[in-house]
C-alpha cells in the first residue's frame, strides 16, 4: 500500500491560520475524511479548509463525513463502546479508500498532538491494519491563537505551565490551579460556571481570561469572568497567568 493518511492541524477558527505544509498537502489529497460530532451537525474543520482551499483546489475532491460521538475519555480505562464503533468504523472507511491508492486528509481542530480526535484514529487505524502509513502535520493550537489575541503570554522565562480539560471531577484541578504560574483550561463550557466559583475562591479571577470561538467570526474575549453566566460555547478557553 502506497497511500498516506494524513492527520492535519487546521488551527483553530482563521483559515489565514493553516500552514504552508497543511495547504499543500490538503491540495494534493484527493479525500478528505472529516469529523463531525453529530450526525446531522457540520464539520467545524471542514468549513476552515473550504474557506482556505479555492473553489478550483477543492474541486473533484472527495469528501468522506465521519461521525464522532462527543463523549468523554478516560485514558486506561475502555471507552464508550459507541465512541469505540465509530473510531472503528471511521478507519475502516479511510483504509478501504487507501486501498485505492487514494491518500486521505483528516483535518482536525488546533493541532492533533492536543486533545485530538486524530490520535485515537490513528491508533485504531494502527491496531487494525499496521502496514498503514500515517503522517502528522502540527497545527496553531487554540491556546496559542488565544494568547495572541488577548496579547497574554503562555509561559516566560522559569514559568511552569499545565494544559488540562477543566472537566475533572476530583481534586487535581484545584492542585493545578494552586501548583501551576499558568493554567490553560480546556473544555470548559460545560463547567463554567463551577470554575467561577473555583477561580474566585483561589483568588484568581482577575488573573482569568476566557477566549470563545478564537479566530472566529464571532470571537469573544471575556476579561470579567462573573458576567457570564450559564454555559458558554464549546469552542472556548480560559488563560490562567498568575504573573
Amino acid at each position: 500500500m502506497h497511500a498516506t493518511l494524513h492527520i492535519i492541524g487546521v488551527g483553530p477558527g482563521d483559515p489565514g491560520l493553516l500552514t504552508i505544509k497543511a495547504l499543500n498537502v490538503l491540495c494534493h489529497c484527493p479525500v478528505i475524511a472529516t469529523p463531525k460530532a453529530s450526525q446531522h451537525g457540520h464539520s467545524t474543520a471542514l468549513s476552515i479548509v473550504q474557506q482556505a482551499l479555492s473553489a478550483g483546489e477543492m474541486n473533484g475532491k472527495e469528501i468522506v463525513e465521519l461521525h464522532f460521538p462527543m463523549k468523554k475519555i478516560h485514558l486506561g480505562q475502555e471507552p464508550d463502546p459507541d465512541v469505540l464503533q465509530a473510531w472503528q468504523d471511521g478507519a475502516s472507511r479511510i483504509f478501504a479508500i487507501l486501498s485505492q491508492g487514494k491518500d486521505v486528509a483528516f483535518p482536525t481542530l488546533g493541532d492533533p498532538a492536543i486533545y485530538s480526535t486524530g490520535y485515537y484514529l490513528y491508533a485504531t487505524i494502527l491496531e487494525m491494519h499496521p502496514e498503514v502509513r500515517v503522517k502528522f502535520v502540527p497545527g496553531i493550537s487554540a491556546m496559542s491563537s488565544c494568547s495572541a489575541t488577548t496579547h497574554t503570554p503562555i509561559c516566560l522565562g522559569d514559568d511552569m505551565l499545565a494544559v488540562v480539560p477543566a472537566t475533572f471531577s476530583d481534586s487535581r484541578l484545584r492542585q493545578t490551579l494552586e501548583s501551576f504560574d499558568t493554567i490553560v483550561l480546556m473544555k470548559v463550557h460545560r463547567v463554567i460556571d463551577h470554575l467561577i466559583g473555583l477561580l474566585s475562591e483561589l483568588k484568581l479571577l482577575d488573573k482569568a481570561v476566557l477566549v470563545e470561538r478564537v479566530g472566529m467570526a464571532d470571537e469573544r474575549i471575556v476579561s470579567d469572568l462573573l458576567a457570564i453566566s450559564g454555559q458558554v460555547h464549546y469552542f472556548s478557553t480560559i488563560i490562567v497567568r498568575k504573573k
